[in-house]
């Protein structure tokens, strides 16, 4: 039986013309090129669906997904640039007196607040706080309003700078098609936190 099963072994490396070396190499590249696709689908899978360039019924190659996940990185790192430059924007405003600097306040001035901020970008929705720190409203209250006008949370951050606590929320439409009245989402929230 083993001799049997050598003769066959055998037979088939010499049929093929190649070494078990050339075979390992073999079997390594075509294990390194399952993972590579492994890994490039797991990439395109974390681009949400509405950045995608094609419709669902289009063959979409290895390389068109890379290029659009390199694309909707760049977005990514120009929107973060952004509200970066927004919030130091604010923090400077809040800051541009030296007196007040070192003096810690415990009345909200500068800015009218609380301030509401609701964007609807595509299919997802921006909503950014900003209040005092004697609010009156919960982060809870305001992400069971956003989920009742149709939108998922995707995150909830917040940070306190002096007085004031900026709240930034980001969410995602549920159903799409119907999409959400932002207008309507201001509205709410105006009522709720003033």
């Amino acid at each position: 039986m083993i001799i049997d099963l050598y003769h066959i072994v055998n037979t088939t490396n010499q049929m093929e013309n190649t070494s078990p070396e050339k075979l390992d190499r073999k079997t390594q590249e075509k294990n390194r090129r399952i993972q590579m696709k492994y890994l490039s689908s797991k990439l395109f899978s974390l681009i949400p669906p509405h950045h995608h360039h094609y419709s669902a019924k289009d063959m979409v190659t290895q390389q068109d997904q890379i290029d659009q996940a390199i694309t909707y990185i760049e977005k990514l790192k120009e929107r973060v640039d952004v509200l970066m430059r927004r919030k130091d924007k604010i923090i400077a405003q809040g800051t541009s007196d030296d007196s007040k600097k070192f003096m810690p306040s415990t009345s909200c001035s500068n800015i009218k607040l609380p301030m509401i901020e609701v964007r609807e970008l595509g299919s997802t929705m921006e909503v950014i706080l900003v209040s005092c720190l004697q609010k009156k409203f919960t982060m809870q209250e305001v992400i069971i309003i956003l989920e009742e006008e149709g939108v998922q949370v995707v995150t909830a951050n917040f940070s306190t700078i002096g007085d004031k606590v900026y709240y930034t929320i980001h969410a995602q439409v549920k159903i799409t098609r119907l999409g959400v009245d932002a207008s309507r989402v201001y509205l709410r929230l105006q009522n709720l936190i003033c």
